[in-house]
Formats: structure tokens, C-alpha cells, sequence
């Protein structure tokens, strides 16, 4: 049985490992062209214990992504107790939660404070939405 080092530094030598990076470069540039970039995210703010955002997760969470709105701006959860990610640094976080932040491109489009219930909800989102760009 031969050295496992000797056969990684074969397998490794230079044509080898130029032919790898190549690979990896075109494997980057295919994903890169293939997957959508995906610009806007509806950022909602929340905390442990609130009886509103667990009204949002029974009558709009499920539905989210499979509708229009969820496509366009898919929802990403944000607990106001934990740090803030740093790509959304420019976004002033609330207390009162649920708030829901449509962000484009790292900019804050629109803000929706509290759930007005399902019947509400939507109309609001879709509000938001059209401030987006096309």
C-alpha cells in the first residue's frame, strides 16, 4: 500500500492542480450565471413570547413561500434580542415585533409595524411590493 501523503502530492501536482482551479473557475462561473440573484428579502423582526408573530407563523408562515409574495421577497427572520447580521446594519431594528422590513439590495424599501391579521396582511405586503423596481 503506498503512502497516502506521496499519492495526495501526485494527484496534486501542478498540471493537476492548475486543471482543478480551471474546474473551479468554471464551476463559479456556471453557479454564478445559473442562480438567481435574489435582491430583495422581507426581513421580519421578532422575539421569544410574542403572541402576534405566533399569529403570523399559524395564518401566513406556512403560505409564504409558495405565493407570489414569498417569490419576489423571500421571508428571513431576524430576532431582535440576538446582534443584528452585519448586512443588515443599515436597517433600524424596533421593539415592538412583529415588524416586517422589505430590504432591496441592503436598502430598507418599506416597513410594516405589528400583524393586522391575514385579512390585512397581504394588501399591506403587496403595497410594499410595488415600491420595488420592476
Amino acid at each position: 500500500m503506498q503512502n497516502p501523503i506521496y499519492i495526495a502530492m501526485t494527484i496534486f501536482n501542478g498540471r493537476t492542480s492548475a486543471m482543478l482551479s480551471g474546474f473551479a473557475t468554471a464551476l463559479a462561473l456556471f453557479i454564478g450565471l445559473s442562480a438567481p440573484a435574489m435582491a430583495a428579502e422581507m426581513i421580519m423582526f421578532e422575539q421569544p413570547g410574542c403572541v402576534w408573530c405566533m399569529r403570523f407563523n399559524e395564518e401566513i408562515a406556512p403560505a409564504w413561500p409558495k405565493t407570489e409574495q414569498g417569490r419576489r421577497a423571500p421571508l428571513r427572520r431576524v430576532d431582535i434580542h440576538q446582534p443584528l447580521p452585519a448586512d443588515l446594519a443599515g436597517i433600524a431594528i424596533e421593539r415592538f415585533t412583529p415588524t416586517f422590513v422589505l430590504v432591496d439590495q441592503g436598502q430598507e424599501i418599506a416597513r410594516l409595524r405589528g400583524y393586522p391579521g391575514d385579512q390585512f396582511f397581504w394588501a399591506l405586503v403587496d403595497d410594499m411590493l410595488a415600491k420595488l423596481e420592476p
